[in-house]
């Protein structure tokens, strides 16, 4: 499985997680659950190992965990939208890679910039793609200014 797959059932626990699911990411992946799951979708097709799992619930935990934070920077970087107006897929493909970025620092900026981009053409329709991309952009140009800022 590849990171991206990984990303993406992250992305889709988040998601079941936020509409009330009270399924742990550990309990996700008995296999009696996972090989249940629709075998038409090709991320159900292969268990994630030990170190696609331990990604996945971290991220999945974190993002839990540090939603309003999370929440916090869309609403800041989505210039006069409210949380309400953004899609579902497209908040929790943005608190994904937030999440990446701010705490998950083996993890480059970039690919997590570009795994959001590349997840919500999946999933959600064109326009939504800039604007996640705007978004994440915005955050990290404030990010550098920010870094560069405290170096002088």
């Amino acid at each position: 499985m590849t990171r991206t797959a990984a990303r993406q059932l992250a992305l889709q626990l988040s998601f079941a997680a936020n509409a009330g699911s009270d399924l742990a990411p550990d309990e996700f992946f008995t296999e009696e659950y996972f090989y249940a799951l629709p075998s038409d979708d090709a991320v159900f097709s292969e268990m994630p190992d030990e170190k696609q799992k331990k990604y996945i619930c971290e991220l999945v935990n974190g993002i839990r965990e540090h939603r309003e934070e999370l929440d916090e920077y869309v609403s800041r970087y989505s210039q006069r939208w409210k949380l309400t107006r953004i899609s579902k897929t497209a908040l929790n493909v943005l608190r994904c890679a937030l999440y990446e970025i701010l705490y998950m620092p083996d993890i480059p900026a970039a690919a997590s910039i570009n795994e959001a981009v590349e997840l919500s053409k999946c999933f959600d329709e064109p326009e939504t793609v800039s604007f996640i991309n705007g978004i994440l952009g915005s955050f990290m140009r404030d990010r550098e200014a920010e870094a560069n800022a405290i170096k002088e």
